[in-house]
């Protein structure tokens, strides 16, 4: 792939993230990893894992979205850049935030904000305060909130270019604590203001949330009719863009607004707007519940095949060298015997030269299908590249895996392949060795030994089995 072209499918993920197609961008992402695992390219890998995890998190898909800005940390500490690591921390408020965990939340944002404002992100800076803000405001910390609203505001006024919507968003929270801090007239005249700014006209949800605002300092000083009245302007604009959870935050308040100024009337006709809501965000959480099932088994699938070799089926040789480590880390401890059979086609270039690679490519899958029926179901095998491939045992000595090695020299001995009219008869040199021996450790130093000894097979006249 050129390096246009893997530009282009980062943008490709990353605008799909950003239209709300998140089950295209988790296919697309996983195809962008796939390709940049390949190619060593680092952004790549941390494009795909950032608006993955973005896009399991905005599916409410959790727990594969902490694995996905997990993968993400990893790259990023190794191989990214401060704005790299920006962008985890980011992610990871909002999957704190989410479970609710509250102490993780305000860790990462203090880690946000240390970053962003070495990078001199000033508008990030601002964000994380006020998203500090919100928490503290959870917890009933009025105080504190207000304090970490105010820092917030602060780099908002410093953020270039110029943001009114930036601070704006920050002199919500500085508003709403206020008010459950008691200050009445601060508050009144701060909301006053917000709610009558016409910067709103261009940002509904602001506006929404000033009018939630407004009604919550009404229902501070018992004026009821005035806070219902402004929850209604609120369900208005809400309904515009139709946020049913906010709708459903917004419902709940006016039944209780409802029930303070004993309007039954009222409160009748708003519980059965609040039921017939529920029940849409019942049809909506059953519809979600279905794309995130989906997409479970989607994201199997593709990580089952990006686990495969294309051609045979056989496991490729990221994953062999995976399994093989974990299974020789183990060994360490159990001096448990891990045997490895490397083998590979004798003479197969001549078969693509003379036949061509379409022949070739048969003979490749007839001596994979051959090795499978030899094995047992827990053993491992792989395509290592080419016409080499790569069998691990593992709970088994030297002496079973030379046996393994000599039914498959005899099993595609009778092997032939029938190509213009000729039997072609097909044979395979092998090298066996196991960790015990060799004293490997993890899976280079192992199939390194085996290879070795599968050279000298072929040294010898090929055809034949050479072991440590």
């Amino acid at each position: 792939m050129e390096k246009s072209d893997l530009v282009l499918l980062q943008h490709k993920v990353t605008m799909l993230r950003a239209e709300g197609k998140y089950q295209e961008t988790i296919d697309a992402g996983y195809q962008l990893l796939k390709i940049g695992i390949k190619l060593n390219d680092y952004k790549s890998i941390l494009t795909a894992h950032i608006n993955n995890a973005a896009s399991y998190y905005s599916i409410g898909a959790i727990e594969e979205a902490f694995r996905s800005i997990d993968a993400h940390k990893e790259i990023s500490d190794k191989h990214g850049d401060e704005a790299d690591q920006l962008g985890t921390y980011n992610i990871l408020f909002l999957l704190y935030e989410y479970n609710k965990e509250y102490t993780d939340a305000k860790r990462t944002l203090k880690t946000t904000i240390e970053f962003s404002k070495r990078l001199g992100h000033y508008n990030i800076t601002s964000n994380a305060y006020s998203n500090y803000s919100h928490i503290l405001l959870e917890e009933e910390n009025y105080s504190k909130a207000l304090e970490m609203a105010e820092k917030g505001l602060q780099f908002a006024e410093i953020h270039e270019p110029v943001s009114p919507i930036l601070k704006f968003r920050v002199k919500l929270n500085i508003a709403k604590s206020q008010i459950l801090l008691g200050d009445i007239k601060e508050s009144e005249a701060l909301v006053r203001s917000m709610v009558n700014d016409p910067l709103l006209n261009s940002f509904i949800r602001e506006k929404s949330q000033c009018y939630i605002l407004q009604a919550i300092w009404y229902e501070e000083q018992k004026m009821y009719k005035e806070a219902f009245d402004s929850l209604t302007e609120a369900k208005v604009l809400v309904d515009s863009y139709n946020d049913v959870h906010l709708l459903k935050t917004i419902q709940q308040k006016r039944c209780v607004i409802c029930d303070l100024m004993h309007d039954y009337e009222t409160g009748y006709r708003v519980q059965k707007e609040y039921i017939a809501l529920l029940d849409e965000i019942r049809d909506r959480d059953l519809v979600m519940s279905a794309l995130k099932l989906n997409i479970k088994h989607r994201v199997a699938f593709i990580k089952g095949k990006a686990d495969r070799d294309g051609l045979t089926g056989l496991y490729n040789r990221n994953y062999i060298q995976r399994k093989t480590n974990q299974w020789l880390s183990n060994a360490l401890e159990t001096a448990e015997s891990i045997v490895c059979i490397a083998f590979d086609i004798d003479n197969l270039k001549s078969f693509n030269d003379e036949y061509g690679h379409v022949y070739g490519d048969e003979v490749i899958k007839s001596v994979s299908k051959v090795c499978t029926n030899i094995l047992r179901s827990d053993d491992l095998i792989g395509r290592f590249g080419g016409d080499e491939f790569v069998i691990i045992l593992r709970g088994t000595t030297l002496e079973n895996g030379v046996r393994v090695a000599e039914k498959l020299l005899k099993a595609v001995r009778n092997l032939t392949v029938n190509v213009e009219k000729e039997i072609t008869s097909i044979t395979v040199s092998i090298g066996v060795t196991n960790n015990l021996y060799c004293d490997a450790i993890n899976f280079i130093e192992l199939f390194h030994s085996a290879d070795n000894y599968l050279y000298k097979a072929k040294e010898n006249g090929r055809n034949q089995i050479c072991v440590s």
